[in-house]
């Protein structure tokens, strides 16, 4: 058996082959913690969003880019309270403009 067979969703993210841009970024989420309790899931989200516009460029703002769901558990993982500090990243960009981002495995 191999280490894909297992997996369904996001864990194996599909193979683009206009892939023109692949990135790892490790994402600090700090300041996160300098808001309110009930609101510092939801800034993590917005905070990713920013980090990767800022560094990836897509073409069309917030629309061309795409957050896989296994990224968006992990950060939502320790309720709204609680996300993590930092985020290890993997971010793909395609012909079209269109950013893909992903968790890094192992985490």
């Amino acid at each position: 058996m191999s280490s894909e067979e297992g997996l369904t969703g996001s864990a194996v993210p599909e193979v683009v082959d206009d892939v023109v841009v692949e990135r790892l970024y490790t994402i600090p989420l700090g300041k996160v913690y300098d808001t309110v309790r009930t609101r510092r899931a939801k800034r993590a989200v917005n905070m990713v969003r920013a980090f990767i516009i800022r560094h990836m460029k897509p073409e069309e703002g917030e629309e061309d880019l795409i957050i896989d769901p296994a990224l968006n558990e992990y950060l939502w993982a320790r309720g709204i309270q609680k996300p993590p500090r930092r985020v290890r990243v993997r971010t793909t960009k395609d012909k079209e403009g269109i950013v893909r981002v992903y968790l890094v495995e192992g985490q």
